[in-house]
C-alpha cells in the first residue's frame, strides 16, 4: 500500500504553503468563534482570503494567511464578541423561562462595542484614510436612499445616521470648494473631489424609490457599512476642525424638518465662522474664562436662529479664514458660478445641485418652504428647469437645463446657454473620466469646449516676460528688479528665436514670390506618396527578433496588450462610423425637407 498524498512522517513540523495558509473552517477552530462572527472579525479588521501556488487542501476551499488568523487572535474585539454570545445565551434563557422582566433588562443592557481602535489600527495617519475613503462614501451615500426594511435589518436610525454622514461630507466639500468634477450616469451621479491632496471619487444614487432585490446579503453589506459609518465619523471631525468648525454640527430644527439640511449646515458654518472672528477679541479682554465661554456660545445661538424675515439671503459660501493658503484649481471653483444666483424649479435634482452650484461660489434657491430666496427675486441670473413649458417667464434671467450646470463645472468656464435652453435637445454629456486623447476618439463637443476655453484664456493679460514689449525691456525689468537674472536671460533667448523665425519667414516669402516653393512642394509630396507606398511593399514576413528572446508569459503578455490595442482602434473606428451614418442622415433629412418646402 503506497503512501497518502501530502505524507507527513510522524514528528515532523509542516512545511511550505501547508504550514502558511489554512482554510476557512480552520480559522474558525482557531479562533473558536461562528461563521458570521468570523466574517464580521474579517471585515472590521481588513482581512481577506488568500490564493496560495499550491492548494493543499483542494481548489474548493477558502485559504487564510496563518499570520491574518493570529491578528485577529490577539485582537480586543473577539473577546468583546464571545462576550456578546455569552450575553444572547442569558437573555435566550430567560425567555426560555418565560420571565420577561428578565429578557427586557438583560436586553436593556446588553453590551455592545466600538471600532474606534480599528480604526486607529488601520488607518495611522489621516492621508491612508482619505484613501480609502472612495467605498465608504459610496456605500453610506447608497444606503442614505434606501427604505427601511425591518425584514433586513435595514433601521431608520441607520438610514438616518447616514444621511447626516453624506451632509456633513457634502457640506465641507461645498464649504472649502473641494469638488473637482461631476458626471450624470444611468447607475447614479459621480462625483470627484481633491482633499490634501487625494482624489476622492465617490458614487450618489438618484434621488429615486429604491427596489430592493433578493439576490443580496444585506448582512455582510450592513457589517461593511458599521465599519464606514465609524470611519466617515472619524474623517469628518478633523475636516471640520482642520477649518475651526465645532463637531457634530447642531442644525436648524426647522430647516432640519424641510428637509433641508446642506442649507442648514452651510448656516452653521457661516454662525461658527463668526463666532471664532469674534472669539480673540473676547480673549484679549481682562474677563474670566467663564465669560469668555458664555459670550462664546451667545454668539453662536444668536447666528444659529433662522432668519425670518422675507427674502433674505443666503450666503452659503463665504472664506473660512484668511489664512487658508488656496491652490489654484480651488480659486478657479471658487469663482467659475461667482455673482451668480440660480433658482432650482421642483422637477430638477434638488439635492445634486443645492451641493454642486455653492461648491463652484454660486447662491442657490428651490421651490418650498425653508428657502432663502423666493422665485419672484428679481437678482436671480438663472433658473435649473425641465419642463418644456413655463407658467410665468421672467426675460431678466435665463432658462436652462440642469446638464448646463454639470458641463460648466467640467469645463471650468460659462458655457453659451443657447444650446441648453428649455425644450432643446441638449448636447452630449461628455464624462470629464475619459481621456479622449489617450481613447483615441475626440467628440466634437469636446472640440467646441476647448475652443471656447482658448477663447477665454485669450482674452486674459500676459504675465510680466511673456509680452512683446516685456523681451524687448529684458534688461529694462531687471535693473528694476521685476524680473531676476534667469528670467532675463530667458526673455533674452525667446527675443533671439522670435527674430529667426521672423527672418526664416520673410525668406520664404521671397522664395515663394520667385516660384520656388511650388517645385519644393512637387518633390515633398513626391516623396511622402513613396514613403507611404512603401509599407505596402516591404510586408515583414519573419517575427520580431525581441519577441522570439521573450519568454512565453511575456509573450503572452505582449499579445494581449496588442490585442487590447487592436480593439481599442476598432471602437474608434465603430464611433467614427456612426458619427459619419449619423451626419449622412442628417444631410438626407434636410434634402428631403428642403424637397418639401420647394
Amino acid at each position: 500500500m503506497g503512501k497518502p498524498k501530502h505524507y507527513r512522517p510522524p514528528g515532523k513540523k509542516k512545511e511550505g504553503n501547508a504550514a502558511r495558509y489554512v482554510t476557512r473552517s480552520q480559522a474558525i477552530k482557531i479562533l473558536q468563534v461562528s461563521l458570521s462572527d468570523f466574517r464580521k472579525l474579517c471585515i472590521h479588521k481588513g482581512v481577506f482570503p488568500r490564493e496560495p501556488k499550491k492548494k493543499v487542501k483542494g481548489n474548493h476551499h477558502t485559504y487564510y494567511h496563518l499570520k491574518d488568523v493570529m491578528y485577529i487572535l490577539h485582537d480586543p474585539l473577539l473577546e468583546k464578541f464571545r462576550e456578546i454570545r455569552a450575553y444572547k445565551k442569558k437573555i435566550k434563557k430567560a425567555k426560555a423561562k418565560k420571565n420577561d422582566e428578565l429578557a427586557k433588562l438583560l436586553t436593556y443592557r446588553a453590551p455592545s462595542y466600538k471600532l474606534d481602535m480599528v480604526i486607529r489600527d488601520r488607518y495611522p495617519t489621516f492621508i491612508d484614510a482619505l484613501r480609502d475613503l472612495d467605498d465608504p462614501l459610496t456605500m453610506v451615500h447608497l444606503f442614505a436612499m434606501l427604505p427601511a426594511v425591518d425584514r433586513l435589518k435595514i433601521e431608520v436610525k441607520r438610514i438616518h445616521n447616514c444621511r447626516r454622514l453624506c451632509h456633513e461630507w457634502q457640506a465641507y466639500i461645498s464649504r472649502t470648494h473641494k469638488l473637482r468634477k461631476v458626471f450624470v450616469a444611468v447607475k447614479g451621479i459621480y462625483y470627484q473631489a481633491e482633499v490634501d491632496g487625494q482624489k476622492i471619487t465617490w458614487l450618489a444614487p438618484h434621488a429615486r424609490q429604491q427596489v430592493l432585490t433578493e439576490d443580496i446579503d444585506f448582512n455582510v453589506l450592513l457589517t461593511f457599512l458599521e465599519f464606514y459609518e465609524t470611519l466617515l465619523g472619524f474623517v469628518n471631525f478633523q475636516l471640520y476642525h482642520s477649518i475651526n468648525v465645532k463637531y457634530p454640527p447642531i442644525l436648524d430644527p426647522r430647516l432640519e424638518a424641510l428637509a433641508a439640511d446642506l442649507y442648514a449646515l452651510s448656516r452653521y458654518f457661516d454662525a461658527n465662522y463668526r463666532a471664532s472672528v469674534q472669539e480673540p477679541q473676547v480673549a484679549g479682554s481682562s474677563r474670566s474664562e467663564q465669560e469668555q465661554e458664555s459670550n462664546l456660545r451667545l454668539a453662536q445661538l444668536q447666528h444659529q436662529l433662522p432668519a425670518n424675515e422675507p427674502g433674505a439671503l443666503m450666503h452659503l459660501v463665504q472664506d473660512a479664514s484668511s489664512e487658508v493658503e488656496e491652490d489654484e484649481a480651488t480659486r478657479d471653483c471658487k469663482n467659475l458660478f461667482r455673482n451668480k444666483k440660480f433658482f432650482l424649479s421642483r422637477e430638477v435634482p434638488r439635492e445634486s445641485l443645492l451641493f454642486v452650484i455653492p461648491s463652484f461660489g454660486g447662491i442657490v434657491s428651490w421651490e418650498g418652504d425653508g428657502a432663502p430666496f423666493s422665485e419672484a427675486d428679481d437678482s436671480i441670473t438663472h433658473q435649473i428647469v425641465d419642463r418644456p413649458t413655463q407658467g410665468h417667464v421672467y426675460l431678466s434671467r435665463e432658462y436652462v437645463q440642469p446638464q448646463w450646470v454639470y458641463d460648466c463645472v467640467n469645463a471650468r468656464i460659462i458655457l453659451p446657454t443657447e444650446p441648453y435652453m428649455v425644450g432643446r435637445d441638449p448636447p452630449p454629456h461628455l464624462s470629464p473620466f475619459v481621456d479622449d486623447e489617450a481613447e483615441g476618439y475626440v467628440p466634437d463637443y469636446a472640440k467646441t469646449i476647448k475652443q471656447l476655453k482658448a477663447a477665454v484664456k485669450s482674452d486674459i493679460k500676459p504675465l510680466p516676460g511673456t509680452g512683446n514689449n516685456d523681451l524687448d525691456n529684458s534688461q529694462n525689468m531687471l535693473a528694476e528688479g521685476f524680473i531676476d537674472r534667469t528670467e532675463a536671460m530667458e526673455a533674452a533667448e525667446k527675443k533671439r528665436q522670435m527674430m529667426l523665425l521672423e527672418k526664416q519667414y520673410h525668406d520664404e516669402l521671397k522664395m515663394e514670390l520667385q516660384g520656388v516653393s511650388s517645385k519644393n512642394k512637387q518633390n515633398s509630396e513626391n516623396t511622402e506618396s513613396e514613403e507611404q507606398s512603401l509599407p505596402d511593399v516591404e510586408e515583414p514576413t519573419a517575427e520580431d527578433p525581441s519577441r522570439l528572446m521573450m519568454s512565453r508569459k511575456k509573450r503572452g503578455l505582449a499579445k494581449a496588450i496588442e490585442i487590447g490595442k487592436q480593439r481599442k482602434k476598432d471602437h474608434v473606428e465603430k464611433l467614427k462610423e456612426r458619427k459619419r451614418n449619423i451626419e449622412a442622415a442628417q444631410k438626407t433629412e434636410k434634402k428631403h425637407k428642403k424637397a418639401q418646402l420647394s
